[in-house]
């Protein structure tokens, strides 16, 4: 068999787990997470400083836009990354396979920061659609692959998220500190040129690694014993699968081709863009829930089990909406209004965003050797959703403290209010974002594997497209008022999610 049927083929179940390579869990796992690791370093590293080269003056080599519209379309940008990914979702499940999928993707990564690292400013918007559409490609599909690795009762299934999200934060904590450094003192497009790199080293790796991927290594196991419709449309419609990615790849040419006549003639003007994306974001979601709750390839217990995923969804969006702003308005609080030095030593306030990323590695093993430890008496997945919302929006009241009372330009607030709130936050998405991503590989219907995982970066979408619009008012705004309504509305969600937690233990089954 190809490789692409290999990949495309539905599994019943992984084989028996015959090794313990990574704490205990299978080798594949150490594979996707080392890919995970280069990628957030690349992604995360670029994202840290995205948005001071966006605010930072044309003479020192930025773009120069106010800080509230550099907030915007630094959202606006994370909003298009994700929305790329239900096509990735679609093409790993249709014609791909997970395993070209993120190959492909990594690639379209590695080249979008190598021409964000050439210093001008229409190659930075070529390297950000690149990476954008490299992202769509790799993020659901290696989630995706994470879940292939274990059964579905597997009790070290969430605990193996737990340490995929730990190791991938590896990558979200040394990013920021090697694009921070080199950006505030060699200059923001060298910074670019570390994420390249880095790309480059997780592409590498990953393709070494592959033989330990479920799905290639123990194909024939996968496979069930007649070949599947699915398998055999690959296998007849080869040609077919070629004439669909040459129409892909020609349709999203032509598409930038008129983005640039529409921008050149003056009509497709920034504002217009992010808002355009913003109503994609809130339409596209709207769209999937209704084709995948009506398609007839889904069962009614797999409808029935769609149902909790809406609030999981949501639950996610709201979450997110707080934890992006990580790498916008509290990257800008921490450039004007925080403290840069420890002790006498310097930093660039980029490096607050590795604070994220450095709490995210040292909490994700120890939640899952609490996963492990409790296990059938671990909270409910809908619980620790719920509680890593709470976080999230007590991460942004905790900034309303120091910011209140001071309404002077030269008040600088104390390092550890926002190391504190990289904190909270920190725990809030080891708690949501893992076990958001094992359920949703539990949830997923089976016609929809890849393209669900999809939809729970879809959410993520969402989040940055209503981002996009809200930041628009830090400028407008005491800081106070914007930090505490929306830290409120955050915690407002998480406590009406545990209130219905009763209902969501009753129909997320076989999720706990």
């Amino acid at each position: 068999m190809s490789r692409t049927e290999v990949d495309i083929q539905p599994a019943s179940e992984p084989p028996p787990r015959d090794d313990h390579a990574f704490f205990g869990q299978p080798r594949g796992l150490l594979t996707l997470s080392g890919l995970e690791v280069w990628e957030r370093f690349s992604f995360l590293g670029m994202q840290a400083i995205l948005v001071l080269y966006f605010a930072d003056t044309v003479a020192h080599g930025g773009l120069g836009m106010s800080a509230g519209t550099a907030a915007s379309v630094s959202a606006a940008y994370g909003t298009l990354v994700y929305l790329v990914s239900v096509a990735g979702g679609w093409l790993a499940d249709r014609i791909l396979g997970s395993y070209r999928a993120v190959l492909w993707g990594g690639i379209l990564i590695a080249c979008g920061h190598y021409a964000m690292a050439v210093p001008t400013a229409g190659m930075t918007w070529v390297g950000l659609g690149l990476i954008s559409a490299g992202t769509g490609l790799l993020k659901p599909n290696v989630a995706t692959m994470v879940g292939k690795l274990y059964r579905t009762d597997d009790d070290h299934r969430d605990a193996g998220f737990a340490l995929y999200y730990m190791a991938i934060n590896i990558g979200a904590f040394a990013g920021p500190l090697i694009t921070g450094w080199l950006g505030d003192h060699k200059g923001w497009h060298w910074g670019f040129s570390a994420a390249a790199i880095g790309m480059t080293f997780g592409l590498a790796q990953y393709v070494l690694g592959r033989r330990h991927l479920a799905g290639r290594k123990h194909a024939a196991e996968f496979a069930p014993a007649p070949p599947s419709p699915t398998l055999e449309r690959a296998r007849a419609g080869g040609l077919a699968s070629r004439r669909t990615i040459r129409l892909i790849v020609a349709g999203l040419a032509a598409t930038a081709a008129i983005a640039v006549l529409l921008a050149a003639a003056g009509w497709l003007t920034m504002d217009r863009f992010v808002d355009l994306l913003t109503l994609v974001s809130v339409i596209a979601p709207v769209v999937y829930f209704a084709v995948m709750f009506s398609s007839p390839r889904v069962t009614p217990e797999e409808r029935g089990r769609l149902r909790p995923y809406v609030v999981l969804f949501l639950s996610s969006t709201v979450f997110n909406f707080i934890l992006f702003q990580a790498y916008s308005t509290m990257i800008l609080l921490a450039s004007t209004n925080a403290e840069t030095s420890i002790l006498g030593f310097d930093f660039p306030a980029g490096w607050y965003a590795s604070a994220l990323g450095a709490f995210e590695v040292a909490l994700a093993p120890v939640v899952a050797a609490l996963w492990v430890r409790m296990g059938r008496g671990q909270p409910h997945a809908s619980n620790k959703i719920a509680v890593g919302v709470v976080l999230g929006g007590l991460s942004f009241l905790l900034l309303v403290l120091p910011t209140a009372g001071h309404s002077s330009d030269d008040y600088l607030m104390s390092v550890w209010w926002i190391v504190g709130s990289y904190l909270l936050l920190g725990l809030g998405d080891v708690l949501l974002e893992t076990s958001g991503m094992s359920a949703t590989t539990k949830l997923a219907p089976a016609a929809f594997a890849s393209q669900t995982m999809s939809l729970w970066f879809l959410s993520l979408a969402l989040a940055n497209g209503i981002q996009a619009q809200t930041v628009k008012l830090y400028d407008d705004v005491s800081q106070p008022a914007y930090f505490g309504v929306n830290g409120a509305i955050a915690v407002a969600a998480g406590l009406a999610v545990m209130a219905a937690t009763r209902w969501l233990r009753h129909t997320m089954h076989p999720v706990r």
